[in-house]
């Protein structure tokens, strides 16, 4: 069991199933038509292949101290095998997605192709793969930005990503640009805020690099009570207003009420240190737990 955990979260396969569950969540929410069989298992399978090969490159040596980066020098040949199968798997979704689309490449909207752009260099820039002979920049060494930055690419595969394929597959638009817009500000916040929640597993190592995150800026005390905390309260106040002004019924608000309270107990909880599988489990849970309850939470919508 402990071998298929490790396998499950160290290999970044329970990232893919976060990729498609906020999309899903998002889909229902926005009672948008699903997209395709073949750009759901390209979503799940391109972060998978994102995030091995970023940690790989930026943790070449194995850290005694460092459970995960242990497993990746010891599977190191599997690890090798299994990306280059994903990647080709990858290529065959992708050059199957735009074979069946071809024609309706050309005429999507101007506004499709810079949010397409946008998204592609700060998935680039994030962990710093372009190439350094292109642009030598990184956007994890702004500091305090990284978190936002973490947040702002879950938030536009989540909200983004899946209107530019129903616009390329079915030529179906969206046009409730409010309740778009506060559908990604909340997964944008709350990654955001999983993410400053995550850097706390970090705190020595960024403190020794002088990567001014928010937890080696303020401290971890601080960086609870006076930054995350506060941050959930003012989401669950906005999510009230919306609710209301949206007329969402009771059921729908408490589904999308539970994440917030859990996420405040678990960074209440923060002040303890925890091992590498209690963030990569509950940590990043939390995003499952809210796309779950999002999803819940529709089924009371008539």
């Amino acid at each position: 069991m402990g071998k298929i955990i490790r396998f499950i979260f160290f290999g970044n396969y329970f990232v893919g199933i976060l990729a498609v569950a906020l999309t899903i969540e998002a889909t229902l929410q926005l009672r948008l038509p699903f997209n395709s069989l073949n750009y759901y298992l390209l979503l799940f399978t391109a972060p998978i292949i994102y995030y091995t090969y970023a940690y790989n490159k930026v943790s070449a040596k194995p850290l005694a101290a460092n459970p995960r980066s242990k497993w990746y020098f010891k599977n190191k040949n599997f690890i090798n095998w299994s990306q280059g199968m994903l990647f080709a798997f990858c290529v065959v979704l992708a050059i199957n997605l735009l074979y069946q689309n071809f024609s309706n490449i050309f005429n999507l909207p101007v506004i499709y192709w810079v949010a397409i752009v946008i998204i592609v260099t700060a998935g680039g820039l994030y962990y710093g793969l372009l190439p350094k002979s292109f642009l030598n920049f990184n956007l994890r060494n702004t500091g305090w930005l990284k978190a936002f930055v973490i947040g702002f690419v879950w938030a536009c595969c989540a909200n983004v990503l899946p209107l530019i394929m129903l616009k390329l597959e079915t030529g179906i638009g969206y046009h409730d640009s409010v309740l778009w817009t506060w559908l990604f500000i909340k997964n944008w916040m709350f990654c955001t805020v999983n993410a400053i929640i995550f850097d706390i597993k970090d705190y020595p190592t960024d403190a020794n690099k002088h990567l001014r995150t928010f937890v080696v800026r303020y401290g971890l005390r601080k960086t609870i009570f006076s930054i995350l905390i506060p941050l959930l309260i003012i989401g669950l106040i906005a999510l009230g207003i919306f609710a209301d002004y949206k007329g969402f019924g009771w059921p729908q608000v408490i589904c999308n009420v539970f994440p917030f309270l859990l996420t405040i107990y678990v960074a209440y909880s923060m002040h303890r240190r925890k091992n590498i599988l209690y963030y990569l489990m509950v940590i990043d849970g939390l995003i499952l737990f809210k796309a779950i309850c999002g999803i819940i939470g529709m089924q009371f919508v008539k």
